[in-house]
């Protein structure tokens, strides 16, 4: 039984997928494309394979590496336009300009301060993803750079990449290597406050939500408090995590100064299977209490009635870029800007005009512990 649910998730999202070669640089030009470069940390073992960069074979230490991915001109939000034949078109597809190795974590700091140096100081913020189960690299790489241009973030971004061997039958395989990853995530997040930023946000996705809330778990709480107005928004989607587990989490990590941000979706199939795995333990990101969560210290948005870009339901928060300008505006209207540490207060009606959908609604669930309050949000591009 359990084999057939794998088979029914595999055949969910069985889109094609970037592996070998996925990061063949393409020089072609390509007007009205925009480039994203995207620094990088992992606990990946290099490949063989040329163009291809890391594995998912788990690396003795830590790697660094750098990669500039070209969107198209008509991406819609949401969406990775994977190119059928490499390198792809930069006119229609996502692509790769420029990837290389960096040699060790001083050449990493350097080329984060380097990055935040070329922007204006009101943009020298770093935001870091970390992918989650069943993730292969370039597969990872490439979904960051949507997020990012999706978002609008003008920041400097950096992908946490762990040793996930992108194959949904590998979940155990995944998750050892996820709690490997954990030292490796500690010491590239001191790097990043280490560095220039004046601010690091985090998103971590799936299983990667597992490895960040463990990684906060085990740093000291004189660093977390000293490094806490450093800390901007921490989003955490589809949380794989046990119920129980996140709520021992967030006791030995303490209210953040900051809500978490969870992104949810109680129609979450690959949850559902990782529930079953578990011997029938909710999973953060498919549970039914939204207002347990809030008094743990989160804002919870409920992408249920989101259409997901897949029948997994698992990545609606691949669409989140195309609202984040929308839902940080009525954070900050209700005093939980994420650049200001302002104690979260009960929410009254929003009563602000969100702007005129434009092609489909969701129905986002913002709970605080005290109200709830529902907020249409216009999602441009969405698929009809």
């Amino acid at each position: 039984m359990l084999v057939l649910l794998m088979g029914c998730v595999v055949l969910a999202g069985c889109a094609a997928r970037p592996d070998v070669g996925a990061l063949k640089v393409s020089d072609q030009p390509a007007a009205g494309a925009t480039e994203h470069t995207i620094l990088i940390a992992t606990t990946r073992a290099r490949a063989d394979a040329p163009d291809t960069y890391f594995s998912g074979e788990r690396g003795k230490r830590r790697d660094f590496a750098r990669a500039t991915i070209s969107v198209p001109p008509a991406h819609k939000p949401g969406r990775v336009e994977w190119p059928s034949v490499l390198p792809g078109d930069p006119s229609r597809h996502f692509v790769a300009r420029e990837a290389g190795y960096l040699d060790d974590g001083d050449s990493f700091r350097r080329a984060v301060n380097a990055a935040l140096a070329d922007r204006p100081a009101h943009e020298r913020d770093v935001f870091v993803f970390i992918h989650g189960y069943n993730t292969l690299f370039a597969e990872g790489l490439y979904r960051f750079a949507q997020v990012v241009h999706d978002s609008g973030f003008t920041g400097v971004p950096v992908l946490f990449t762990w040793a996930s061997r992108g194959n949904v039958t590998d979940y155990v395989y995944d998750l050892n290597s996820a709690t490997v990853a954990r030292d490796a995530l500690e010491h590239t997040l001191a790097e990043l406050m280490r560095s220039d930023a004046r601010r690091i946000h985090i998103m971590a996705h799936s299983m990667g939500t597992w490895l960040l809330m463990e990684t906060a778990r085990q740093i000291p709480s004189g660093d977390l408090t000293r490094s806490a107005d450093r800390i901007g928004q921490v989003v955490l989607a589809a949380p794989d995590i046990d119920i129980d587990v996140f709520k021992a989490q967030m006791r030995r990590i303490g209210k953040p100064p900051r809500p978490y941000m969870i992104l949810l979706s109680k129609d979450d199939r690959a949850l559902s299977l990782s529930s079953r795995i578990a011997g029938g333990k909710a999973r953060v990101g498919g549970y039914e209490n939204d207002r347990e969560l809030a008094e743990l210290g989160a804002v919870v948005v409920d992408l249920t009635d989101l259409d997901g870009p897949d029948a997994t339901n698992h990545t609606k928060f691949t669409a989140i870029g195309a609202i984040a300008p929308q839902l940080q505006s009525v954070l900050a209207a209700q005093g939980l800007d994420p650049g200001e540490a302002q104690p979260a207060t009960g929410l009254a009606d929003a009563g602000r005009d969100l702007g005129s959908f434009v092609r489909s609604t969701a129905q986002i669930a913002v709970t605080l512990p005290v109200t709830l309050l529902t907020i249409p949000v216009a999602l441009a591009g969405a698929a009809e």
